[in-house]
């Protein structure tokens, strides 16, 4: 049975955040020199969003708003730049109607730049996610409801007076599914730059490699052809990726080697499934979360055998929307649920 995880216990385990709005988008720091830093974005069907940027302080061991920037619809994802070693501006980057590089400072944060691919007409299609390169923190790529998949190139130069810093081209677009694209990650596989795959309303999850676009690898089709929403690959082996169907309550992990057979299905949620992460300093880890009010660790390693339970279940106040394992620091995980942000220690 899974273990329960408690409050108790000499030192707290727990950390809660809550914001003045539904909290959808989430995502941790991964600079050195701010632990406990999260974005969170807000969900309003309306146009005027809200992003804060909350630290944990950790003398108070509260959580305190160090901004609050606005964002025109809601924000589907939002990363920070994944520079580990500080040697890269503070960025932020958004996805929603554009891609958006945000400068993060003490007191503000600024738009650097839009990333807009669409540059004759009035129309955008919206973007579902993003991804950005770990390797090679000059490239991400984008997915959007029109079928495409972007891949972005930005130059983050030196400060010249007051010229805006960072800039973007297109390096290139591709028709990636025959639907609309809902998710996008780049693989650490081949060198970490040149390949990625992607997730659609087809039902489908699609390789891709840079270097040679002519071409797709089609690893996974949904039996029922239902829309396949998210796409996690493990971080510490290259050979392996998780995703979820929509509505549905069980995320399905890939072995590439094995293309189109499942190896595992983790099917203890109850409720759909809204985010899976994959844990960053071990290959048989993930963590999945569900409307449920359950986040989920599962031990992987017995793999082709069924994983049959979790090993740790966490049970929140609210339908979680998403989590994130944090890279930086791989103890903590965050789940947001209603408006509420909480880290919690595993």
């Amino acid at each position: 049975m899974a273990r329960e995880m408690s409050l108790h216990g000499k030192r707290k385990e727990i950390y809660k955040y809550e914001a003045p709005w539904t909290v959808y988008a989430m995502n941790w720091s991964v600079r050195p020199d701010k632990r406990f830093r999260l974005a969170l974005g807000s969900f309003v069907e309306e146009y005027n969003n809200k992003v804060q940027i909350v630290g944990l302080e950790e003398e108070s061991s509260e959580f305190v708003c160090r901004n609050t920037f606005d964002h025109p619809y809601p924000t589907t994802k939002l990363m920070w730049i994944p520079d580990t070693k500080g040697m890269y501006p503070d960025l932020l980057a958004t996805s929603g109607d554009y891609l958006r590089i945000w400068r993060v400072s003490d007191t503000e944060t600024r738009l650097e730049c839009l990333l807009n691919n669409n540059k004759n007409s009035d129309f955008c299609a919206p973007l579902t996610s993003f991804d950005w390169n770990e390797v090679d923190p000059n490239l991400l790529g984008t997915s959007s409801i029109d079928t495409t998949c972007t891949i972005w190139g930005l130059e983050t130069g030196q400060v010249l007076g007051r010229v805006n810093l960072v800039s973007g081209h297109v390096k290139t677009q591709l028709i990636a599914h025959d639907k609309e694209v809902y998710d996008i990650a780049f693989s650490r596989a081949g060198g970490g730059r040149d390949m990625f795959a992607s997730v659609g309303a087809d039902g489908s999850v699609r390789m891709f490699d840079l270097r040679h676009l002519e071409h797709s690898t089609i690893i996974y089709e949904d039996p029922q052809h239902h829309p396949l929403l998210r796409l996690c690959w493990n971080k510490q082996d290259p050979n392996y990726l998780a995703t979820m169907a929509m509505d549905g309550m069980e995320v399905v992990i890939l072995d590439v080697r094995v293309p189109c057979t499942p190896v595992a299905r983790l099917n203890n949620h109850r409720a759909c499934v809204n985010g899976i992460a994959w844990a960053p300093h071990s290959s048989c880890h993930i963590c999945t979360a569900a409307d449920d009010h359950q986040a989920l660790i599962w031990d992987i390693q017995q793999m082709p055998r069924a994983i049959e339970d979790p090993i740790l279940a966490y049970t929140a106040e609210g339908e979680i929307n998403n989590v994130q394992w944090a890279s930086t620091q791989p103890d903590w995980i965050a789940i947001c649920y209603n408006n509420c942000l909480e880290i919690l220690r595993v």
